[in-house]
């Protein structure tokens, strides 16, 4: 498998994978001339896409999702909780491109093997994914407040994971945002601090070499070299050693990153 993380952070998500027979957005949270774009810059047209994997139906994962499913008449997978409360402005995908699933469930597409499973946000039935080929995995888990025991099982000994790191809390706490929605996004139905995705990532990792793409930064409550300070001194405190036992990068909001193997290629 290889992928790219199209976009991340609250103005818009995407993230593409594909394997031999099949390529797969996650979620298609920018405008669909923006996704058309993101797409172009791997070389990839969006006419190739085999399905559109939805998370949840917040703005910044659903945005080009009518546009570019109705364009190219891609598949879209999403629990019914979630095609309930799409947005209006998605607009109305056919009938038959709507493929509905349980939230834990284990969807194929081509040769993509994918489970996907509950997570706890402030959505209608909010899930992650983990994708399979062979003896490959790559698990999405963002949007998040806390992880739970279940995500960790699903996840645990993923080649590659992209990551919840959504803020600093001590920056939150003294920025600008009203107290309620501070309060939403510290809950356990918000997003995961650096702390507590460096923590989670304790218990997920195996310290194999595997890599993990910090996500959905916040723009006014997070940077990107704290989070990744973070999240290192807390693995590196748990004995793993970053840069060796795993290795962490970055995702970003303007421009996608590099189209890479889901498992190092030697």
């Amino acid at each position: 498998m290889r992928f790219s993380v199209l976009a991340s952070g609250s103005s818009g998500n995407s993230i593409y994978i594909e394997s031999e027979r099949a390529r797969v957005l996650i979620d298609a949270g920018l405008s669909g001339k923006q996704l058309e774009e993101r797409l172009k810059q791997i070389g990839v047209h969006p006419s190739t896409l085999s399905a559109i994997l939805v998370t949840h139906e917040h703005i910044d994962h659903v945005k080009g999702l009518g546009v570019l499913a109705r364009r190219y008449q891609i598949p879209v997978y999403m629990n019914e909780a979630t095609q309930k409360h799409l947005p209006t402005s998605v607009g109305t995908i056919p009938e038959k491109q709507q493929h509905l699933f349980h939230s834990q469930a284990i969807i194929e597409v081509e040769d993509l093997q994918i489970e996907s499973f509950p997570v706890s946000h402030d959505a209608a039935e909010p899930v992650g994914y983990a994708l399979h080929v062979d003896n490959e995995t790559i698990a999405v888990v963002t949007d998040l407040g806390y992880v739970s025991q279940r995500i960790i099982e699903k996840v645990s000994g993923a080649d590659t994971l992209i990551w919840e790191s959504n803020h600093d809390v001590e920056m939150l706490r003294v920025g600008s945002y009203p107290w309620n929605v501070k309060r939403r996004i510290l809950s356990d139905i918000g997003h995961l601090s650096n702390e507590d995705s460096g923590e989670a990532l304790v218990d997920v990792l195996h310290g194999k070499g595997e890599h993990v793409y910090l996500a959905h930064l916040s723009k006014d409550n997070n940077l990107s070299e704290l989070a990744h300070l973070t999240v290192k001194e807390i693995l590196e405190d748990a004995g793993l050693e970053v840069g060796k036992d795993v290795h962490l990068w970055e995702t970003y909001a303007d421009r996608p990153t590099p189209l890479r193997y889901v498992k190092t290629r030697k």
